[in-house]
């Protein structure tokens, strides 16, 4: 394990719906974000990005990977170790609702609900 220096900083935010045009849309409108779209075999997800800068979110659809998720912002924490993070959940009285599987090459990632079920994302780097 190496010292990562974004260890406990929110790194991403992704929003999972129905009809993921009508939402990216609405955000380039409403807040003015421009939009790139992720090839998901077979259909695009999206990543929003400001006028300048890189990108800051994403909006998916409700399918593949993230079938199943709440159409709500899901904020993505770094730890340092995924499988430990994940023991210490389980321990504390959470849950893991979507168990570790990577994210194209960048590192892995698992969902969770904390004891009082809000649900987040947890993100190990590669």
């Amino acid at each position: 394990m190496t010292k990562n220096s974004d260890v406990g900083k929110i790194g991403w935010f992704d929003l999972t719906v129905d009809d993921a045009e009508r939402v990216r849309d609405f955000y380039q409108q409403v807040v003015g974000w421009k939009s790139e779209g992720v090839d998901m075999g077979g259909y695009q997800d999206y990543c929003m990005l400001p006028e300048e800068g890189g990108p800051v979110a994403g909006v998916c659809h409700a399918r593949g990977t993230n079938e199943g998720l709440p159409p709500q912002w899901l904020m993505y924490i770094t730890v340092a170790n995924l499988e430990a993070s994940l023991a210490s959940c389980r321990a504390l009285g959470g849950e893991v609702v979507r168990g570790a599987r990577g994210l194209g090459g960048q590192g892995r990632f698992a969902i969770v609900r904390d004891p009082a079920g809000a649900v987040c994302a947890l993100f190990e780097k590669a």
